[in-house]
């Protein structure tokens, strides 16, 4: 059987779930808006839904999440279990598109990511309004 990087499991998406939803009050805090974490199943049939339930999700790949600030600004992050996470962002002024997501080895290193993702388009969290 030929290798599939869709297959590989390399970042376990619960650990990073869990490691985002650590940081969530922090955010709220920062008077950022938080949405719900969505799943996909990767066994589910085509067209395969976005669901807020963790548990009607066999095989999850990506996990994602949406953070909203004031002036429109937005973070969209979608994690997936390979090792990568598509993330697109819009500052609310003039500044947005994809940010650099590759080579994530792992939930811990998907959080301090998160981390500078947050800080890149919100800016520090003391000053977010």
């Amino acid at each position: 059987m030929r290798d599939d990087p869709f297959m590989d499991r390399v970042v376990d998406l619960d650990e990073a779930a869990a490691l985002m939803l650590e940081r969530v009050d922090r955010w709220r805090s920062a008077g950022l808006e938080v949405g719900e974490m969505t799943w996909r199943d990767w066994e589910a049939k085509w067209p395969q839904p976005l669901e807020t339930d963790r548990a009607r999700v066999n095989d999850p790949d990506p996990l994602g999440v949406v953070i909203s600030g004031s002036a429109e600004a937005e973070l969209q992050v979608a994690l997936l279990r390979g090792g990568w996470a598509d993330v697109d962002f819009f500052d609310g002024l003039d500044d947005f598109g994809p940010l650099p997501a590759s080579h994530i080895a792992s939930a811990c290193d998907f959080a301090a990511r998160m981390d500078q993702w947050v800080v890149r388009v919100f800016g520090s969290l003391g000053s977010v309004q």
